[in-house]
């Protein structure tokens, strides 16, 4: 795999403490934080503390202890917004884009989950 990871993203500068969030959840290996600009009610960005570009990279090359810190994260993060359906919650939506074709905006991968309000059809056909 030949992704290069740039450390000066904005993901990487919060995770270095340089630059501020709201902190939703912490551990060792994932931060959770509140989306700066949110599209539902919630939206929690959950992000690897590890080097990652994309989905892909994560999945690729990170450790057994981060991929499954970084799931058991976003399942807290959707029980403690109250998506979960598996806690009486409405639902969500995991969301993580790649490239330049899935409109990534920051090379650090990150999964947004929004939840609130029904969010519509996932993609609009063109």
């Amino acid at each position: 795999m030949t992704y290069t990871y740039d450390d000066q993203n904005i993901f990487a500068k919060i995770l270095r403490g340089e630059i501020p969030n709201d902190t939703v959840l912490e551990t060792e290996h994932t931060l959770a934080f509140r989306d700066i600009a949110p599209k539902a009610p919630e939206h929690v960005l959950v992000i690897p503390k590890g080097a990652y570009v994309a989905l892909d990279h994560f999945c690729a090359e990170a450790s057994d202890a981060e991929i499954v810190d970084f799931h058991r994260t976003v399942a807290e993060v959707c029980k403690m917004t109250g998506a979960s359906p598996g806690e009486g919650g409405e639902g969500y939506r995991g969301i993580t884009n790649a490239g330049e074709n899935g409109v990534q905006e920051v090379p650090h991968y990150h999964l947004h989950i929004l939840a609130g309000r029904p969010l519509g059809p996932m993609l609009l056909m063109r």
